[in-house]
């Protein structure tokens, strides 16, 4: 998944923009009521908003194995064991991100706009909405990598074409 292969790639930047977040959301934070916060969370939960986050706590700990294992191959086993429960015990700051998206969410919607969005996503559109549109999302992709491809390949002709009437030979 392709997705999921840039999240691992960006996980140290990653790690300095949920810092930011994290900073901005606490600063605004202040200004959101509970019931926003909480029609915000519930937003952030059925919209699926921290699914590229799911790869963070595997690639940070990931790396940090690895730089230990850079060090000593001969930790490998140590390390994939401790690895492994550090993931276990980092899982439940998972939570972290989604509590600190949902601030996000509150400070950019009043509570009654995060109320109107979380009876849209609960309706019918909106659940097919959220179904929906990860699909409609690849397929765009896929157009979109396909329509610059074939326009790379008229702009080359066209290049080419132009650099021949100048007298070049190609």
């Amino acid at each position: 998944m392709r997705i999921v292969q840039v999240v691992k790639g960006a996980v140290r930047p990653a790690g300095v923009v949920i810092a930011l977040v994290a900073f901005t959301a606490a600063a605004s934070a202040q200004q959101t009521s509970a019931a926003a916060l909480q029609a915000a969370k519930e937003i952030v939960t059925i919209t699926g908003a921290t699914a590229l986050f799911n790869p963070l706590i595997p690639g940070v700990v990931g790396q940090a194995k690895n730089l230990f294992l850079q060090q000593n191959p001969g930790l490998a086993k140590d390390l994939n064991e401790i690895g492994n429960k550090m993931r276990d015990d980092l899982a439940p700051r998972f939570s972290e991100l989604t509590d600190e998206v949902a601030k996000l969410y509150a400070s950019h919607f009043s509570e009654a706009e995060l109320k109107q969005l979380l009876a849209f996503y609960k309706s019918p559109v909106g659940v097919k909405l959220i179904a929906e549109q990860p699909k409609v999302g690849e397929e765009s992709l896929k157009f979109a990598q396909d329509w610059a491809n074939k326009l790379s390949d008229q702009v080359i002709a066209n290049m080419r074409d132009e650099l021949k009437k100048r007298g070049h030979a190609l």
